[in-house]
């Protein structure tokens, strides 16, 4: 073998060694890649059950199959101030007390939040937001027209 293909053989297997050690393949990591906050994947499950209990399904998809607490940790990691990312988070701990109960109780709890409190706001304004900004809304719910939409000369003005 040659010296130089051995070289670069070495280089290749070794910056394979140090990719894949810096990608993190446990089942505790999250779906998607978050920059500034912390959660596993069973914080991810616990948002998904949050989420869909504010948007359950229906005839129309829930907000787990439209995978809104994706949405719902997006936001928060790119868009949040600090306070408010730790104060979600701290309100996702405290809610666990209702983790792997029925909807009801979820509902309870969240009903039984302050109307100020910072989790339940982010919460709802996000989900709210994903869902009206997702693609099965922007498809079948929303009437597309082109801009600047069509004229209607003959509409009546009240004076």
């Amino acid at each position: 073998m040659n010296r130089r293909t051995a070289i670069k053989q070495l280089f290749v297997v070794a910056g394979g060694v140090m990719i894949a050690t810096s990608c993190d393949f446990t089942s505790q990591s999250t779906t998607i890649a978050l920059n500034h906050i912390k959660l596993k994947k069973s914080d991810e499950d616990f948002l998904a059950e949050l989420t869909e209990t504010l948007i359950p399904k229906t005839d129309t998809p829930g907000a787990k199959e439209l995978n809104l607490h994706l949405f719902v940790m997006k936001m928060l990691d790119d868009c949040a101030s600090p306070e408010d990312q730790k104060a979600f988070l701290a309100g996702l701990k405290a809610a666990e007390a209702v983790k792997g109960k029925g909807a009801t109780d979820i509902q309870a709890y969240l009903k039984g939040l302050p109307a100020e409190d910072v989790f339940f706001q982010t919460l709802k304004r996000r989900t709210i937001q994903g869902y009206l900004n997702s693609e099965y809304v922007m498809k079948n719910k929303l009437i597309y027209e082109l801009v600047p939409g069509r004229y209607n000369g003959a509409m009546k003005v009240k004076v």
